[in-house]
């Protein structure tokens, strides 16, 4: 996915107005949630749902039905509507679950738009066309619509000019379930060797739209749904960035590898995971107790200094 964006428009805008009232209106009853506490339970070995979760998808599902009654809906939380539709959303009510039910200030609700004209098998992902994240605690709203720009509560945004690794702010993400079968805990030691820096906040959305508006230069991450992508996607693109697998090959929305650049780093990145992946060019990070070897060693050569002066 690399398509160059047009710049901003609001008023040619044709989904976005109304899916934003609805992702604010959610974003406020997740705030109100926030607030208050929530209880939380397990969908997995530590995968969370709150009452906040579903709330927030009950509202969603509701209000787009009633002002786009003749599209889909695929939500995080269980929803699957008029999937056979020639439009349908990719809703997260919550993105940041676990974030939000330790009281940690980073979630949205994501709603990303997806056109699929007759003819689309079932496994085929459509064509990306409107996107919607909202943070409601800080009161950001990232839109975007094909070939009408992305923006950041209504004023133009781009993605960053850095133009090298060793400059770059990058953003990835872990799985709260099955960690012990992924591999990103080794990218990320590598990464964050070669960067500026990684950060790992917890909302796969919001890096997307981070990407989008320049304040991370590049996200990652393994295993994704629909729902984590689908608006993040458009959103980069549509702000002039770049997103493919880990090898610049095409992504799906539910996609094994996520890469998303500023583009121009991305060939930098690409050549890395290849590198990373055939073990190439790996530096060496010392074991705890080779770095516990190595700071006795040097303590004992700094009393031994000390003596004999």
């Amino acid at each position: 996915m690399n398509e160059p964006a047009e710049s901003f428009s609001a008023s040619h805008l044709v989904f976005v107005p109304k899916a934003a009232q609805i992702a604010r209106a959610a974003g406020g009853l997740l705030r109100d949630h926030f607030a208050r506490g929530v209880e939380t339970e397990y969908k997995g070995d530590v995968d969370l749902v709150t009452v906040a979760d579903r709330a927030s998808e009950r509202l969603i599902r509701t209000r787009l039905a009633e002002v786009f009654p003749d599209h889909g809906i695929y939500g995080e939380e269980g929803t699957r509507e008029q999937l056979d539709a020639e439009f349908r959303w990719y809703v997260d009510p919550l993105d940041g679950t676990t974030n939000f039910a330790h009281g940690f200030p980073q979630f949205c609700v994501s709603l990303g738009l997806e056109h699929r004209p007759a003819g689309t098998k079932p496994r085929e992902d459509g064509r990306l066309t409107a996107a919607v994240i909202y943070d409601p605690l800080r009161d950001e709203l990232f839109t975007a619509e094909r070939g009408r720009g992305a923006a950041l509560n209504g004023k133009p945004i781009h993605v960053s000019r850095t133009a090298e690794l060793a400059e770059a702010l990058l953003a990835t993400g872990f799985p709260s379930r099955k960690r012990h079968a992924n591999p990103n805990i080794h990218f990320y030691q590598e990464f964050t060797l070669r960067s500026h820096g990684v950060r790992r906040a917890g909302s796969a959305a919001l890096d997307l739209a981070y990407v989008a508006c320049g304040r991370v230069d590049a996200f990652w991450e393994f295993n994704l749904n629909p729902w984590d992508t689908a608006a993040g996607f458009l959103l980069v693109l549509e702000a002039g960035g770049r997103v493919t697998d880990f090898s610049g090959g095409p992504v799906r929305l539910a996609s094994d590898e996520v890469l998303a650049t500023n583009g121009l780093i991305h060939e930098e990145l690409i050549g890395f995971f290849d590198d990373m992946f055939a073990g190439r060019n790996l530096a060496p990070i010392p074991t705890p107790e080779e770095f516990l070897r190595g700071r006795d060693q040097r303590n004992k050569g700094t009393r031994e200094q000390e003596g004999g002066d």
